[in-house]
């Protein structure tokens, strides 16, 4: 396999290295403040270890779902204007239009590789809350990413239902890395149930995705986050499954062997 680094930026911002390509997860770049969500305010705690000027080019942006500044904020609307691609939902394109393209759950596309390969990026389904709670919250994707000689890579976005991981698991696993939203954020919205994985339910859906190696994301720089690398780490430790974890530090990076 051909060298894959992720590198953790902060909150849902990641940079994925693969097949000679750099992809962009969720991009939030905007300063620890108040946000607006509607009537709601999310808190920021921490701002990013790279800024939008640092990160250097990219040749995509995986974006989870835009209706939500913890997962896109101001800066990194900005920033999608100079990305080639942005990859979506339905929903985030009629939003936001060019440079947004959309894909429908299970639908994907080849993004050319500089090794004369190419790397697919599928969309899969995600689930961002309980049962019931899409009108509430709003259409979310995850992404697949694989190709010949390269890791297969989970990135699940703000997803919380294992029932969804299974489902992935069956048609695109099993997988070498899940990057997994977690922190089981909890917002008024939605007060009984959390929004993203819970640390319990991301060390189970490790054991699900069969994944060796996980990268969590989207668990800490954020007052809605009702769990963090502690938890997770427990999580994992108690499912007999700390070889996998890799808790990041922002601005740090990891090696798929």
């Amino acid at each position: 396999m051909t060298s894959t680094e992720i590198t953790y930026v902060g909150g849902p911002t990641a940079v994925i290295a693969i097949g000679g390509l750099r992809l962009l997860t969720d991009p939030t770049f905007d300063a620890p403040g108040e946000y607006p969500v509607g009537a709601r305010r999310l808190v920021k705690t921490a701002g990013p270890a790279l800024t939008a000027d640092k990160l250097g080019p990219v040749d995509a942006v995986l974006l989870s779902h835009d209706q939500h500044p913890d997962n896109l904020d101001a800066s990194g609307r900005g920033y999608l204007q100079s990305a080639p691609v942005t990859l979506s939902t339905v929903s985030a394109y009629e939003r936001i239009g060019a440079p947004v393209r959309a894909l429908r759950p299970w639908e994907s596309l080849e993004l050319a590789r500089p090794d004369g390969g190419v790397l697919r990026v599928a969309a899969v389904p995600a689930q961002h809350g309980p049962d019931g709670s899409l009108p509430l919250v709003g259409e979310v994707t995850g992404f697949v990413l694989s190709g010949e000689g390269l890791p297969r890579v989970y990135v699940s976005g703000d997803n919380a239902s294992l029932d969804v991981v299974r489902e992935i698991a069956g048609r695109e696993g099993p997988f070498d890395v899940a990057v997994l939203f977690a922190g089981a954020a909890r917002t008024p919205l939605v007060p009984d149930a959390p929004l993203t994985l819970t640390s319990e339910d991301a060390a189970r859906a490790a054991e699900i995705l069969g994944a060796a190696l996980v990268v969590p994301l989207h668990f800490e720089h954020w007052g809605h986050f009702t769990e963090d690398g502690p938890t997770l780490t427990k999580a994992f430790a108690e499912a007999g499954l700390t070889d996998r974890l890799r808790l990041l530090d922002p601005g740090a990076s990891v090696q798929v062997p």
